[in-house]
């Protein structure tokens, strides 16, 4: 059977964890894998509560609906961890790996989260990287980042390369760098 990598992105609307997700999904068709990525939307407002979804495998993925059971959550907003309506720890696998941004230490970020050994957690401060690189809170690019170096899932480089490929279609090649260069200090900072 082939490895299945389900991953549940938990944001406010604005963040850009739609785009992220488009872009990991990328990187890993250019792995030569099968990936899926797919956002939900609550009311559609800046700051709202939202979720996106990946499917990453290396067999032709044949399920189309949302991500039930995560083996990877990754929370741009750590604001939503105890929300009302918002489970971000709900249906994740034993042994599932957090990826939280925030200036917190992962052993306070587990505490927080309420999950049990098993589990693995991350923190980065993807906020504070993205305002030094983009002089704005979109803590997307330096997610990617964390999760690369995390988990090990995609190759790197063409993780680098997709997100030049995937923003050079949208932002200016001076944005476009300064995206790759919070990626690359995430991919440094995060800690567990």
């Amino acid at each position: 059977m082939a490895k299945l990598v389900e991953i549940r992105w938990h944001g406010r609307a604005g963040q850009g964890a739609k785009t992220a997700a488009l872009t990991l999904a990328e990187a890993a068709i250019e792995s030569n894998k099968y990936a899926q990525a797919f956002p939900e939307y609550g009311p559609e407002r800046m700051g709202a509560p939202m979720q996106a979804f990946n499917r990453i495998s290396d067999e032709e993925i044949t399920v189309h609906s949302n991500v039930q059971n995560p083996s990877i959550v990754l929370i741009l907003d750590q604001s939503l961890i105890g929300t009302k309506n918002v489970s971000v720890t709900g249906g994740v696998k034993e042994g599932g790996i957090y990826i939280v941004n925030t200036h917190l230490p992962a052993a306070e970020m587990r505490k927080k989260l309420g999950v049990g050994a098993d589990a693995k957690v991350f923190t980065v401060d993807a906020t504070q990287i993205s305002i030094d690189a983009l002089g704005r809170n979109i803590p997307n690019t330096p997610i990617i980042g964390a999760l690369i170096k995390a988990t090990d899932l995609l190759d790197w480089n063409l993780v680098i390369q997709e997100t030049r490929n995937k923003l050079g279609k949208k932002f200016n090649q001076a944005i476009v760098e300064k995206n790759v260069l919070a990626m690359q200090r995430a991919y440094e900072e995060v800690r567990s």
